[in-house]
């Protein structure tokens, strides 16, 4: 009896990594403090430029921008990230697709990996501390997870999650800024750089790079029903980036991205969505759309259904155009057979 794998295979391949990966650093780690434990700075074992970023070293290791994603310093933070991506993973690579769902994963570990070198480069030119550039470490799946709540807002925004069985419920859409806002108050009370201060960048980097990603950029089918183009972005109210925020910051920081948006706009870096955009993805929102609800099928399963659903539809005005509706034989009876079964 062959052997059915329920996790998508870009899912497995990460939970694999990530498993390894982690393994690799923590043996590394383990050999380097022998080396350095009796030196003047301990904590250098942990800066290993070929396995972590290290602002001062790793360009000359490019894949590790890729890969430090991948990596867990300690079972707490790697027992985070394999639930993370197991549950995540799954859920959103059978949403999209594994192609889509690669492009995104690139997206929240590349970007957030360098917007945080490039945030500890400046800090560290602008305190004169170049110490810190070779001792400071940056890994870790915490963009990963902002990026992933993102998603889940965009997909299922009035789930709700259990906390622990107990009576306390949490709305899935209001989970990212409460992650990020988990990320930050260690980082004010207790800024340790690769403790608490690469946490909170990679959080925010990540939750900004994900939101900027699935509101203007992704490609999607906002009805594989209708004859409706792709959509490039999200232009649905609710995914507006105030809406993020509890009501009382909703108005304020709603008027703020507004401004930067025309800004953007101007300098044609943006383009701005058409009434359409907006139309179709609050469509989209009212009617619980399949923009990203798992069907058992991939991205590609999604399309060919849309297809299907085309072809129908243009047969069904054929017949009709033909002037003999009394012969028609109507669309329940017309059965497509796409070469296998169809869940």
């Amino acid at each position: 009896m062959a052997i059915r794998f329920t996790v998508p295979p870009l899912t497995r391949a990460l939970l694999v990594s990530t498993v390894l990966l982690s393994l690799l650093y923590g043996f590394v780690k383990y050999n380097l403090w022998m080396s350095f434990k009796d030196s003047s700075r301990p904590d250098q074992y942990q800066a290993v430029p070929w396995i972590t970023i290290v602002p001062s070293g790793s360009l000359y290791y490019p894949w590790v921008f890729a890969t430090a994603t991948l990596v867990e310093g300690n079972i707490f933070t790697l027992l985070i990230a394999v639930n993370t991506i197991f549950h995540g993973g799954k859920y959103l690579e059978r949403a999209w697709g594994s192609k889509d769902f690669g492009k995104f994963l690139l997206v929240v570990s590349i970007v957030p990996n360098l917007t945080t070198v490039l945030l500890y480069t400046l800090w560290f030119a602008l305190t004169g501390n170049t110490e810190l550039a070779s001792t400071t470490w940056i890994s870790g799946g915490w963009a990963c997870l902002a990026g992933f709540l993102v998603a889940f807002k965009q997909l299922v925004p009035e789930h709700t999650l259990t906390v622990f069985k107990s009576p306390v419920s949490i709305r899935v859409k209001h989970l990212p800024i409460l992650f990020v806002g988990m990320m930050t108050i260690p980082a004010i009370f207790y800024p340790r750089p690769s403790t608490t201060v690469t946490p909170f960048l990679l959080a925010w980097s990540g939750f900004l790079s994900s939101w900027t990603y699935l509101r203007f950029f992704k490609t999607f089918y906002p009805d594989i029903s209708t004859a409706s183009r792709p959509l490039r972005g999200d232009a649905s109210e609710t995914f507006s980036f105030a809406g993020f925020f509890p009501e009382p910051l909703a108005g304020p920081i709603n008027a703020v991205a507004t401004q930067v948006f025309d800004l953007l706009v101007s300098m044609k870096v943006c383009t701005p969505f058409s009434q359409e955009d907006v139309e179709a993805g609050n469509a989209r929102v009212e009617s619980g759309g399949t923009i990203g609800r798992p069907s058992g099928g991939s991205g590609a399963r999604a399309e060919a259904e849309r297809r299907r659903q085309l072809a129908l539809r243009a047969l069904d005005a054929r017949l009709q155009g033909s002037g003999r509706q009394q012969n028609t034989v109507p669309l329940s009876g017309i059965t497509v057979d796409n070469g296998g079964s169809h869940s």
